[in-house]
């Protein structure tokens, strides 16, 4: 059986990812690194930081799993652009769109 075809699209087809598609990569990368977080309540225009347990070396995980699982670089000077799942998604989608061209 394929993978689900929202997967599919956006892990061949970058450009076409939505704001959503982004926020849901985010959280999986939280998952991932933080597995005893509860991501469920997790309000996307609130800081990530103000609502989970993220110290500084979680967040550099997540720009670094960024750029390994998904070849989007986020300079230091952005990182405040990644402080809400809302914010998250404004600044990547067009990084994501970008490596789909």
């Amino acid at each position: 059986m394929g993978l689900p075809d929202t997967v599919w699209a956006f892990e061949t087809n970058p450009e076409n990812m939505t704001k959503d598609d982004i926020k849901q990569v985010v959280l999986d990368i939280i998952a991932d690194i933080a597995p005893d977080e509860s991501l469920a309540a997790v309000k996307p225009e609130v800081r990530l930081r103000d609502q989970l347990s993220l110290d500084s070396m979680d967040f550099l995980d997540i720009v670094m799993e960024l750029r390994k699982k998904h070849g989007i670089e986020v300079p230091e000077a952005d990182y405040v652009q990644l402080a809400s799942l809302d914010s998250c998604a404004n600044y990547l989608l067009p990084k994501f769109q970008a490596k789909g061209k």
